[in-house]
């Protein structure tokens, strides 16, 4: 068994702290006999930790940003699910997952936000140097 691990990165962390408590919670969904909004929460709450792993290996920034924006889709419809669970079976203490995954909508808007301002200013960077060469107006 490999073990759980602290990657020291803290959406990688709490995404697959998350992923655990879901995993937990589902098997009590499943127990109580209500599989079939066990399984919608299992595949969109866990759904959002294999996104933000797959992205720590990107392909491009653009890659990166994509791989975040799905984990931010599965968050919101984690949510859904939740806000269903709440609202159908008063019997369920949703609190801790709830709470983490408003820690990690935090964190990967944040990333999603920043590194859409650093694509930004690249772009900018490439058309104040690169665009006023290839027009004939910069140094030769």
């Amino acid at each position: 068994m490999r073990g759980k691990k602290e990657t020291g990165n803290p959406i990688l962390d709490k995404t697959l702290s998350l992923s655990v408590l879901i995993v937990k919670f589902c098997d009590q969904l499943n127990n109580d006999n209500k599989r079939e909004i066990a399984k919608q929460l299992l595949r969109s709450g866990t759904s959002i930790g294999a996104n933000i792993r797959e992205a720590q290996n990107p392909e491009s920034n653009a890659d990166f940003v994509h791989k975040f924006k799905i984990a931010a889709k599965e968050i919101k419809e984690t949510e859904y699910w939740l806000d269903i669970i709440e609202e159908c079976y008063t019997k369920y203490d949703i609190n801790k997952i709830s709470e983490l995954l408003d820690e990690v909508a935090k964190i990967t808007n944040s990333i999603i936000s920043t590194m859409k301002n650093k694509t930004k200013i690249n772009h900018l960077h490439i058309r104040l140097t690169y665009y006023p060469l290839v027009l004939g107006r910069g140094r030769h």
